[in-house]
C-alpha cells in the first residue's frame, strides 16, 4: 500500500541523499514537505514534485493525509518534533542520531508504542547488502573468532557549520561516531562493558577528534577514531577493520556508498575480495520503513538497538566530558 510521506525540513541530508532515495520507492509518496523558509519549501516542492508545501512544521502534522514523517532537522530538535509527530498520529523515521541520549530515546519509542505508530532511526548504511554481506562473513566464522575491531569516520573541519554548536547537538560523536558504534554494535550481539575515550574539544565545547576503545562481554576488543579535523574541503577518510583468530577483513568503503563495491578478507596467504552491488541505501530504507508500516516487515533497526547504541554513545560523551 503506498505511504503519503511528509518531509519536516529542508535540510541538505534531505534534498542530496533521503529525498532522491524516496522518489525510487513505489510505496513511497511525496505529498507534503514543510521548512521555516516559504522560497526554500516552494523550491524543493518544484524541484521534487511535492503535492503540498508548508510553512511551519506544525502545518505539515496537521494534514491528516499525512501519514509518515521523515525528519532531517538539526540534532537538538529530534525530540521535540518526533514527539510532537507521534502526537498527530504520524510514523516517524528521524535521521540519526534519533536523541541526544538514551533517556530521551526510551521515552521517545515508549510515545511511540503507546501511541501505536512506527518510530525508527535513520540509519541507511545499516540497510545496506553491503554490511550485511561483511556481518554474514563475521557471524560465519570464515575468519574465526573476533579478537578485535576498529573503524575511523573522519570528515574535513568546518568553518562555520550547526555541527560546531553544543546548543544544537554538534560535535564528531554525535556526526560521525554514531556510524562506528552502530557498526560494531551491528556486527556483534555483545553488551559493551568497558569504555574509555579521550577528545580534543573546540571553544565552543564540542569534540572535533574524539577517540574510543571498547570491550564486549563476549570478549571482542574495539577502537573508533572520529574527527572533524581534515584539511582541506570534501576530504574524508573510512576504514574498518575486523580481526579474528584466523584472518581479517578489511573494509576502506566509505559509509552510505552505493555501486560496485567490494572488501577483502585475508586468511593465511590467500586474499579473498567479495563485491557486493549496493542500491542507494535511503531507498532500501525508505522501503523498508515502508514494509513495517503496512505490516509486511518486522523493523531492521529496532527500538532495542537504537537505545543500546544511545547508551553507548552515553558512555563515551561522557568519557570525553561533553
Amino acid at each position: 500500500m503506498s505511504i503519503k510521506w511528509g518531509v519536516l525540513g529542508t535540510a541538505a541530508i534531505a534534498a542530496g541523499c533521503t529525498i532522491p532515495g524516496m522518489k525510487m520507492v513505489e510505496d513511497c509518496e511525496l505529498y507534503a514537505i514543510a521548512g521555516r523558509d516559504e522560497q526554500k519549501v516552494k523550491r524543493y516542492q518544484e524541484e521534487f514534485g511535492f503535492e503540498k508545501a508548508y510553512v511551519g512544521y506544525e502545518n505539515l502534522l496537521a494534514d491528516e493525509d499525512v501519514q509518515a514523517v521523515y525528519i532531517p532537522l538539526p540534532n537538538h530538535l529530534h525530540y521535540e518534533w518526533v514527539m510532537k509527530a507521534i502526537d498527530a498520529g504520524k510514523h516517524v523515521l528521524c535521521e540519526k542520531p534519533l536523541a541526544l541520549n538514551a533517556e530521551e530515546a526510551k521515552k521517545m519509542f515508549a510515545h511511540a508504542k503507546e501511541k501505536g505508530v512506527v518510530l525508527m532511526e535513520a540509519y541507511a548504511y545499516l540497510h545496506s547488502p553491503y554490511v550485511k554481506a561483511l556481518a554474514e562473513d563475521v557471524k560465519s566464522g570464515i575468519i574465526g573468532e573476533v579478537d578485535y575491531m576498529e573503524s575511523a569516520f573522519l570528515t574535513q573541519g568546518y568553518e562555520e557549520d550547526i555541527r560546531l554548536y553544543k546548543e544544537m547537538g554538534g560535535g564528531a560523536m554525535y556526526d560521525l561516531g554514531c556510524y562506528c558504534t552502530t557498526m560494531m554494535l551491528s556486527l556483534t550481539d555483545a553488551n559493551p562493558v568497558f569504555v574509555k575515550a579521550n577528545a580534543e574539544m573546540s571553544d565552543k565545547g564540542v569534540d572535533l577528534l574524539t577517540a574510543g576503545i571498547l570491550k564486549f562481554d563476549n570478549g571482542i576488543r574495539a577502537s573508533f577514531n572520529v574527527g572533524m579535523m581534515l584539511g582541506f574541503k570534501g576530504a574524508r577518510y573510512d576504514r574498518l577493520y575486523i580481526h579474528g583468530s584466523e584472518g581479517v577483513i578489511i573494509s576502506e568503503v566509505e559509509y552510505n556508498q552505493a555501486g560496485d563495491l567490494s572488501y577483502k578478507i585475508i586468511k593465511d596467504e590467500e586474499v579473498i575480495v567479495r563485491k557486493v552491488q549496493a542500491p542507494q541505501n535511503y531507498s532500501l530504507e525508505i522501503q523498508q520503513m515502508c514494509n513495517v508500516v503496512n505490516g509486511t516487515e518486522s523493523a531492521y533497526i529496532t527500538p532495542e538497538f537504537s537505545i543500546k547504541n544511545a547508551e553507548l554513545m552515553d558512555k563515551v560523551l561522557l568519557e570525553i566530558g561533553y
